[in-house]
């Protein structure tokens, strides 16, 4: 099986050891991405936006994301996002979770992980 790495050149992947997405097996694993501004919805967004070119980077689109977590410090402040999620995956919405957690920066208000299929 061939492993390709999409790394995204961002601070954190060289400090904590990581890459943006990960393409092994027919599947694309897209890292947990947050984004910038200084909403929630401006942040996932942002976030929405990087996993769009990694998704693209490895071959793959939303409409091929089977599986989405997101990660909140505060899980009052989801519901504002609903819509542009909801508009992001359109027609093909995936099995979806969402945590209430601690993230790397208090700054961040939302992280967004997916896994998606390679389409054949």
């Amino acid at each position: 099986m061939t492993i390709k790495r999409l790394p995204s050149g961002g601070e954190f992947e060289a400090k904590a050891g990581y890459c943006r997405a990960v393409v092994a097996g027919g599947w694309v694993h897209v890292a947990g991405t947050v984004g910038q501004g200084e909403t929630v919805l401006e942040q996932c967004r942002s976030a929405l936006g990087i996993i769009e070119a990694a998704l693209t980077e490895a071959g793959a689109s939303f409409s091929d994301v089977v599986r989405v977590t997101y990660m909140l410090p505060d899980r009052t402040e989801f519901a504002p996002c609903w819509p542009l999620l909801a508009e992001t995956f359109g027609a093909n919405p995936p099995a979806a979770t969402m945590i209430e957690c601690g993230l790397i920066d208090p700054k961040y208000r939302i992280e967004i992980e997916v896994t998606a299929i390679l389409p054949e």
